[in-house]
Protein backbone atom coordinates (compact mmCIF):
# COMPACT_ATOMS: atom_id res chain seq x y z
CA UNK A 1 0.00 0.00 0.00
CA UNK A 2 1.56 3.81 -1.11
CA UNK A 3 0.67 6.28 1.78
CA UNK A 4 0.44 9.75 0.58
CA UNK A 5 0.35 11.74 4.37
CA UNK A 6 -1.16 15.19 2.15
CA UNK A 7 -1.85 15.98 -0.95
CA UNK A 8 1.26 17.20 -2.00
CA UNK A 9 2.60 13.96 -3.41
CA UNK A 10 -0.11 12.13 -5.16
CA UNK A 11 -0.89 12.40 -8.88
CA UNK A 12 -3.57 11.95 -10.41
CA UNK A 13 -4.11 7.81 -11.09
CA UNK A 14 -5.39 6.52 -14.57
CA UNK A 15 -7.70 4.53 -13.41
CA UNK A 16 -8.38 5.47 -9.60
CA UNK A 17 -11.91 3.73 -7.58
CA UNK A 18 -12.08 5.90 -4.46
CA UNK A 19 -13.81 5.52 -1.32
CA UNK A 20 -13.51 7.83 1.61
CA UNK A 21 -14.19 8.49 5.49
CA UNK A 22 -12.75 8.14 8.93
CA UNK A 23 -12.84 4.40 9.02
CA UNK A 24 -12.63 4.47 12.77
CA UNK A 25 -11.91 0.71 13.66
CA UNK A 26 -11.89 -0.07 10.55
CA UNK A 27 -14.64 -2.50 11.84
CA UNK A 28 -16.77 -5.10 9.67
CA UNK A 29 -19.49 -2.43 8.48
CA UNK A 30 -15.97 -1.19 6.78
CA UNK A 31 -14.84 -3.95 5.92
CA UNK A 32 -18.32 -4.05 3.66
CA UNK A 33 -17.28 -1.26 1.79
CA UNK A 34 -13.26 -1.89 1.42
CA UNK A 35 -14.49 -5.16 -0.03
CA UNK A 36 -16.67 -3.53 -2.82
CA UNK A 37 -13.88 -1.04 -3.10
CA UNK A 38 -11.16 -4.00 -4.12
CA UNK A 39 -14.13 -5.89 -6.49
CA UNK A 40 -14.84 -2.48 -8.60
CA UNK A 41 -11.07 -1.91 -8.79
CA UNK A 42 -10.25 -5.49 -10.05
CA UNK A 43 -13.40 -5.19 -12.20
CA UNK A 44 -12.77 -2.46 -14.09
CA UNK A 45 -8.84 -2.72 -14.03
CA UNK A 46 -8.14 -0.10 -11.38
CA UNK A 47 -6.57 0.91 -8.57
CA UNK A 48 -8.07 1.05 -4.98
CA UNK A 49 -7.67 4.71 -3.77
CA UNK A 50 -9.26 5.44 0.20
CA UNK A 51 -8.95 8.90 1.36
CA UNK A 52 -9.28 9.52 5.44
CA UNK A 53 -8.56 12.38 7.90
CA UNK A 54 -6.31 12.66 10.45
CA UNK A 55 -7.40 13.95 13.50
CA UNK A 56 -10.62 12.47 13.47
CA UNK A 57 -12.89 15.48 11.84
CA UNK A 58 -14.93 15.31 15.03
CA UNK A 59 -11.92 16.99 17.17
CA UNK A 60 -11.89 19.56 15.25
CA UNK A 61 -15.39 20.69 14.29
CA UNK A 62 -17.62 19.19 17.10
CA UNK A 63 -18.17 20.65 20.71
CA UNK A 64 -17.76 17.20 22.38
CA UNK A 65 -13.89 17.24 21.07
CA UNK A 66 -12.63 16.33 24.35
CA UNK A 67 -15.06 13.61 24.84
CA UNK A 68 -13.94 11.61 21.93
CA UNK A 69 -12.10 8.39 22.26
CA UNK A 70 -11.11 6.11 18.91
CA UNK A 71 -10.71 2.99 18.48
CA UNK A 72 -7.83 3.19 15.91
CA UNK A 73 -4.80 5.18 16.41
CA UNK A 74 -3.40 6.77 12.72
CA UNK A 75 -0.88 3.51 12.73
CA UNK A 76 -3.25 0.98 13.45
CA UNK A 77 -5.85 2.05 11.03
CA UNK A 78 -2.67 2.06 8.35
CA UNK A 79 -2.37 -1.26 9.40
CA UNK A 80 -5.69 -2.74 9.45
CA UNK A 81 -6.27 -0.76 5.95
CA UNK A 82 -3.07 -2.37 4.42
CA UNK A 83 -4.23 -5.51 5.40
CA UNK A 84 -7.78 -5.12 3.87
CA UNK A 85 -6.26 -4.61 0.72
CA UNK A 86 -6.16 -1.03 -0.16
CA UNK A 87 -3.59 -0.13 -2.87
CA UNK A 88 -3.43 3.81 -1.89
CA UNK A 89 -3.54 4.99 1.09
CA UNK A 90 -4.10 9.17 1.35
CA UNK A 91 -4.10 10.71 4.66
CA UNK A 92 -5.55 14.07 4.60
CA UNK A 93 -4.41 16.79 7.38
CA UNK A 94 -8.18 17.41 8.55
CA UNK A 95 -8.22 21.13 9.63
CA UNK A 96 -10.83 24.00 10.20
CA UNK A 97 -10.23 25.44 6.65
CA UNK A 98 -10.51 22.08 5.17
CA UNK A 99 -13.69 21.27 7.51
CA UNK A 100 -15.11 24.47 5.29
CA UNK A 101 -14.40 23.24 1.69
CA UNK A 102 -17.87 23.07 -0.16
CA UNK A 103 -18.84 19.75 -1.53
CA UNK A 104 -18.33 21.14 -5.01
CA UNK A 105 -14.54 22.43 -4.27
CA UNK A 106 -14.07 18.73 -2.32
CA UNK A 107 -14.93 17.03 -5.87
CA UNK A 108 -13.18 19.17 -7.88
CA UNK A 109 -9.91 19.44 -6.16
CA UNK A 110 -9.28 17.02 -4.28
CA UNK A 111 -11.54 13.51 -5.98
CA UNK A 112 -10.80 14.58 -9.47
CA UNK A 113 -7.85 17.28 -9.78
CA UNK A 114 -5.34 15.62 -6.92
CA UNK A 115 -6.70 11.83 -7.74
CA UNK A 116 -8.54 11.55 -10.99
CA UNK A 117 -11.21 9.65 -9.80
CA UNK A 118 -12.95 7.64 -11.96
CA UNK A 119 -15.03 5.38 -9.66
CA UNK A 120 -16.62 6.87 -6.54
CA UNK A 121 -17.44 3.68 -3.67
CA UNK A 122 -19.26 5.20 -0.36
CA UNK A 123 -21.84 3.96 2.15
CA UNK A 124 -25.02 4.93 1.47
CA UNK A 125 -25.01 7.44 5.00
CA UNK A 126 -21.92 8.95 3.54
CA UNK A 127 -21.47 12.85 3.73
CA UNK A 128 -19.02 15.22 2.67
CA UNK A 129 -18.02 19.07 2.22
CA UNK A 130 -19.16 21.45 4.37
CA UNK A 131 -21.67 21.15 6.56
CA UNK A 132 -21.60 17.37 5.60
CA UNK A 133 -23.62 18.74 2.45
CA UNK A 134 -22.34 16.40 -0.48
CA UNK A 135 -23.70 12.88 -0.62
CA UNK A 136 -24.71 10.56 -3.06
CA UNK A 137 -27.97 12.08 -4.49
CA UNK A 138 -25.31 15.33 -5.06
CA UNK A 139 -22.78 13.23 -7.00
CA UNK A 140 -25.68 11.26 -9.05
CA UNK A 141 -27.37 14.50 -9.86
CA UNK A 142 -23.89 15.92 -11.33
CA UNK A 143 -22.76 12.96 -12.48
CA UNK A 144 -22.05 14.08 -15.98
CA UNK A 145 -20.07 17.43 -14.64
CA UNK A 146 -17.89 15.56 -12.71
CA UNK A 147 -16.81 12.35 -15.60
CA UNK A 148 -16.97 9.60 -12.78
CA UNK A 149 -19.38 6.96 -11.49
CA UNK A 150 -20.87 6.89 -8.06
CA UNK A 151 -21.85 3.42 -6.79
CA UNK A 152 -24.04 3.31 -3.46
CA UNK A 153 -22.97 0.43 -0.85
CA UNK A 154 -27.04 -0.47 0.10
CA UNK A 155 -28.22 0.65 3.39
CA UNK A 156 -29.34 -3.00 4.26
CA UNK A 157 -25.71 -4.28 3.21
CA UNK A 158 -24.11 -1.81 5.79
CA UNK A 159 -26.99 -2.68 8.42
CA UNK A 160 -27.10 -5.98 8.07
CA UNK A 161 -24.29 -6.45 10.42
CA UNK A 162 -25.41 -3.72 12.59
CA UNK A 163 -22.46 -2.18 13.51
CA UNK A 164 -20.76 1.38 13.77
CA UNK A 165 -18.32 2.86 15.27
CA UNK A 166 -20.55 4.47 17.85
CA UNK A 167 -22.08 1.34 19.20
CA UNK A 168 -18.21 -0.15 19.30
CA UNK A 169 -17.35 2.82 21.52
CA UNK A 170 -20.54 2.09 23.75
CA UNK A 171 -19.74 -1.65 24.32
CA UNK A 172 -16.38 -1.19 25.27
CA UNK A 173 -17.39 1.63 27.92
CA UNK A 174 -19.58 -0.98 29.67
CA UNK A 175 -16.74 -3.33 29.68
CA UNK A 176 -18.32 -5.58 27.07
CA UNK A 177 -15.56 -6.66 25.15
CA UNK A 178 -17.90 -9.99 23.90
CA UNK A 179 -19.34 -7.52 21.39
CA UNK A 180 -17.31 -5.04 20.40
CA UNK A 181 -15.33 -7.64 19.60
CA UNK A 182 -17.87 -9.45 17.18
CA UNK A 183 -18.47 -5.59 15.67
CA UNK A 184 -14.71 -5.04 15.05
CA UNK A 185 -14.29 -8.76 13.62
CA UNK A 186 -10.95 -8.96 15.95
CA UNK A 187 -10.35 -8.92 19.56
CA UNK A 188 -9.87 -4.76 20.31
CA UNK A 189 -6.10 -3.72 21.92
CA UNK A 190 -4.16 -1.30 23.49
CA UNK A 191 -0.70 -0.57 22.62
CA UNK A 192 1.56 0.99 24.90
CA UNK A 193 5.19 1.68 27.14
CA UNK A 194 5.79 -0.30 30.06
CA UNK A 195 6.80 2.25 32.72
CA UNK A 196 7.49 1.45 36.17
CA UNK A 197 4.63 1.49 38.69
CA UNK A 198 4.08 1.31 42.71
CA UNK A 199 5.70 -2.42 42.43
CA UNK A 200 3.11 -3.52 44.60
CA UNK A 201 1.93 -6.47 42.37
CA UNK A 202 5.27 -8.14 42.76
CA UNK A 203 5.20 -8.16 46.72
CA UNK A 204 2.03 -9.82 46.73
CA UNK A 205 2.85 -12.56 43.86
CA UNK A 206 1.49 -10.88 41.11
CA UNK A 207 3.99 -9.13 39.80
CA UNK A 208 2.55 -6.23 36.48
CA UNK A 209 3.45 -4.71 33.93
CA UNK A 210 2.23 -1.02 34.24
CA UNK A 211 1.32 0.15 30.46
CA UNK A 212 1.03 4.32 29.11
CA UNK A 213 -1.05 4.09 26.16
CA UNK A 214 0.89 5.18 23.18
CA UNK A 215 -1.86 7.54 21.82
CA UNK A 216 -3.90 9.87 24.79
CA UNK A 217 -7.19 9.86 22.03
CA UNK A 218 -7.45 5.66 22.34
CA UNK A 219 -10.21 4.83 23.89
CA UNK A 220 -9.44 2.62 27.29
CA UNK A 221 -12.42 0.16 27.94
CA UNK A 222 -14.40 -0.10 30.92
CA UNK A 223 -12.34 -0.21 34.48
CA UNK A 224 -11.96 -4.01 34.96
CA UNK A 225 -10.78 -7.14 35.28
CA UNK A 226 -9.82 -8.84 31.91
CA UNK A 227 -8.46 -11.95 30.37
CA UNK A 228 -6.39 -10.85 27.65
CA UNK A 229 -3.83 -11.96 25.14
CA UNK A 230 -0.16 -10.09 25.08
CA UNK A 231 2.14 -9.60 22.06
CA UNK A 232 5.52 -8.90 22.89
CA UNK A 233 8.58 -9.48 21.02
CA UNK A 234 7.12 -11.09 18.76
CA UNK A 235 5.49 -13.19 21.47
CA UNK A 236 2.05 -14.14 22.08
CA UNK A 237 1.38 -14.54 25.77
CA UNK A 238 -1.43 -15.10 28.42
CA UNK A 239 -2.15 -12.26 31.17
CA UNK A 240 -4.75 -11.11 33.11
CA UNK A 241 -5.72 -7.37 33.06
CA UNK A 242 -6.55 -4.67 35.49
CA UNK A 243 -7.94 -1.56 34.60
CA UNK A 244 -8.81 1.06 37.00
CA UNK A 245 -7.58 2.71 40.59
CA UNK A 246 -6.90 0.00 42.99
CA UNK A 247 -8.99 1.32 45.60
CA UNK A 248 -7.60 -1.69 47.81
CA UNK A 249 -4.17 -0.15 47.97
CA UNK A 250 -5.89 3.50 47.90
CA UNK A 251 -4.68 4.15 43.91
CA UNK A 252 -5.02 7.79 43.30
CA UNK A 253 -4.78 7.53 39.24
CA UNK A 254 -6.42 5.21 36.96
CA UNK A 255 -3.75 2.27 35.71
CA UNK A 256 -3.48 -0.39 32.86
CA UNK A 257 -1.69 -3.15 34.72
CA UNK A 258 -0.74 -6.54 33.47
CA UNK A 259 0.04 -9.58 34.96
CA UNK A 260 2.02 -12.41 32.45
CA UNK A 261 1.13 -15.83 32.96
CA UNK A 262 4.49 -18.01 33.16
CA UNK A 263 6.75 -14.61 32.45
CA UNK A 264 9.51 -13.15 34.24
CA UNK A 265 11.68 -10.57 32.68
CA UNK A 266 12.09 -6.97 33.28
CA UNK A 267 11.03 -5.01 30.11
CA UNK A 268 10.88 -1.26 31.75
CA UNK A 269 10.74 1.01 28.45
CA UNK A 270 9.54 -1.26 26.21
CA UNK A 271 6.89 -1.71 23.65
CA UNK A 272 3.36 -4.27 24.53
CA UNK A 273 0.13 -4.96 22.65
CA UNK A 274 -2.80 -6.15 24.83
CA UNK A 275 -5.77 -7.94 22.97
CA UNK A 276 -9.16 -8.15 24.59
CA UNK A 277 -10.78 -11.81 25.27
CA UNK A 278 -13.12 -11.52 28.05
CA UNK A 279 -14.01 -9.02 30.49
CA UNK A 280 -13.83 -10.91 33.91
CA UNK A 281 -14.82 -8.75 36.96
CA UNK A 282 -16.03 -5.52 37.63
CA UNK A 283 -13.07 -3.59 39.73
CA UNK A 284 -14.13 -3.56 43.69
CA UNK A 285 -12.44 -2.88 47.04
CA UNK A 286 -11.16 -5.46 49.10
CA UNK A 287 -11.00 -5.83 52.99
CA UNK A 288 -7.25 -5.97 52.93
CA UNK A 289 -4.41 -7.56 50.87
CA UNK A 290 -5.57 -11.27 52.08
CA UNK A 291 -8.81 -10.95 50.17
CA UNK A 292 -7.24 -9.40 47.43
CA UNK A 293 -4.51 -12.40 46.69
CA UNK A 294 -7.55 -14.69 47.05
CA UNK A 295 -9.66 -12.76 44.22
CA UNK A 296 -6.56 -12.20 41.94
CA UNK A 297 -6.16 -16.29 42.21
CA UNK A 298 -9.84 -16.72 41.10
CA UNK A 299 -9.18 -14.07 38.45
CA UNK A 300 -5.84 -15.60 37.27
CA UNK A 301 -7.85 -19.65 36.99
CA UNK A 302 -10.73 -18.02 35.29
CA UNK A 303 -8.57 -15.46 32.64
CA UNK A 304 -6.65 -18.92 32.06
CA UNK A 305 -9.84 -20.81 30.99
CA UNK A 306 -11.06 -18.18 28.97
CA UNK A 307 -7.55 -18.00 26.81
CA UNK A 308 -7.34 -22.01 26.68
CA UNK A 309 -10.81 -22.04 25.10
Amino acid sequence: MIIYRGLDDIQPLPNAVVTSGTFDGVHRGHQIILSRLTEVAQASGGESVLITYWPHPRTVVSNDSQNLKLLTTLDEKIELLDQAGVEHLVVIPFTRSFSELTSEEYIRQILLDKIGTKKLVIGYDHRFGRDREGGFDYIQAHQSEYGFEVEEIPRQDVEAVGVSSSKIRAALNEGNVHTANLFLGRPYNLTGTIVKGRQLGRTIGFPTANMQVDDPSKLIPANGVYAVDVEYAGQTLGGMLNIGFRPTVAGTHQTIETYIFDFDKDIYGEHMTLRFREFLRPEQKFDGLPALVAQLKHDEEAARKVLES
